[in-house]
């Protein structure tokens, strides 16, 4: 048996669920994202905590039933399946337990099934898509260690977001560092929503509106002689 990274502070996952994958992408200079296919299985599923890790054999799940059983409130589980494409590494029965162990979600590097009971579950699952063939069950494997998943390096540990835009990964050392960012950035952003809404206001009114034009922009073209 192994034992479990600590767990994220309830205060950095209730910072974390304020903010969204991009906006911490922007706050780690656009880094930290796992492949464009790792995507939900089903709209609308988010999922942020304590990444626990497995290595998989290419198309054997025997490690990942290992871990799950040992998964606990808190943590997502993050398995590196290597990209395996020709079986799925889980279904119906597997997230069912996964959602009653109390684990918060599961993101994966290949490929699942039972697309629409998985959807119906209720249970954040991000993988790179759907097909019927089962996996071996044979290992080997490895438990919460340092793995790659979607090219993006994963300790058990660190902070793990899904949402629709995909999965990003944040190494526990930069946690306190990349919220203060993406916290910062999201202050921006809702500032500039406002102001381009009252711009569109006024233009509608025939009224002038000054420009909207972000202050880096001019600064960026005027490098260009423009």
């Amino acid at each position: 048996m192994f034992n479990l990274a600590p767990i994220l502070s309830a205060e950095i996952i209730e910072r974390a669920k304020r903010l969204n994958t991009t906006l911490i992408s922007d706050a780690m200079g656009c880094t930290g994202s796992m492949d464009y296919k790792i995507k939900p299985v089903a709209t609308g599923m988010k999922v942020i905590g304590t990444a626990m890790t497995v290595s998989l054999r290419p198309g054997d799940n025997l490690f990942l039933h290992q871990a799950i059983y040992s998964g606990q409130e808190g943590y997502v589980l993050v398995a590196d399946g290597k990209g395996h494409t020709t079986n799925a590494y889980l279904g119906e029965l597997m997230a069912g337990a996964a959602k009653a162990m109390g684990i918060e979600g599961i993101v994966i590097d290949g490929l699942v099934r039972d697309k629409e009971a998985l959807s119906e579950l209720n249970f954040p699952i991000f993988a790179k898509g759907f097909i019927p063939n089962g996996p071996l069950k044979d290992g080997p494997g490895e438990l919460n260690i340092p793995i790659s998943c979607g090219g993006v390096s994963v300790h058990p540990g660190d902070l793990v977001m899904g949402d629709e835009d995909g999965v990003i990964v944040v190494p526990r050392e930069k946690i306190e560092e990349a919220l203060a960012k993406a916290e910062k950035k999201l202050g921006y952003e809702e500032k500039r929503l406002e102001t381009i809404a009252e711009y569109e206001k006024k233009r509608q009114q025939g009224i002038d509106g000054g420009s909207i034009q972000p202050p880096w922009l001019k600064e960026k073209m005027e490098a260009y002689g423009l």
